[in-house]
């Protein structure tokens, strides 16, 4: 094998072993979702869970594409032992640069526990991976609150600028 064929396969390797913000915190474009609280695939603190104060964390959107009329957030866990298990839909929310802690930063739908609130991650056991996923959409959808995420998904189909994903990890003490 020559040394360029060596060295692209290298360069492969690396990347996909690499935990490269750009490749993992991006949607294919600039955005990115970030937070001061923890880092992609680090540990979010127990304030932020069912062990702790249960609110949601601080969330920096950068990269925000021109034309975004409205963002819409889902945090989900997929190692759920009954499948993917919702956290936090909110939708319709200003085009702003920081979701705060424990706010209401948009119109809510409905998690899996029932609520129209932050849910907290609460794995009954092993080590979870909670995925926020912040997306740039070109319109306001106005809907109603207490839609599901699959509602949610649906009616952003086609409008979706850009996306961003920020991934926590938790396991219960």
């Amino acid at each position: 094998m020559s040394i360029i064929k060596k060295t692209i396969v290298l360069l492969v390797i690396i990347v996909a072993f690499t935990n490269c913000p750009a490749i993992s915190q991006t949607g294919g474009g600039n955005m990115q979702l970030t937070s001061p609280e923890f880092k992609h695939n680090g540990f979010i603190p127990a304030k932020f869970t069912c062990e702790g104060e249960d609110v949601n964390p601080a969330l920096m959107i950068n990269g925000v594409p021109e034309g975004t009329k409205s963002l819409a957030l889902i945090m989900d866990d997929p190692d759920a032992p009954i499948g993917t298990w919702v956290h936090w839909v909110v939708f319709d929310m200003p085009v702003i640069p920081k979701i705060d802690e424990n706010s209401v930063p948009g119109k809510l739908g409905i998690t899996n526990s029932g609520k129209r609130d932050y849910h907290g991650p609460c794995p009954p056991s092993g080590t979870h991976r909670y995925f926020f996923k912040i997306y740039c959409l070109d319109t306001k959808l106005n809907l109603a609150q207490g839609i599901s995420k699959g509602q949610l998904e649906k009616a952003m189909q086609g409008h979706v600028l850009d996306k961003a994903e920020l991934v926590g990890l938790y396991k219960r003490k």
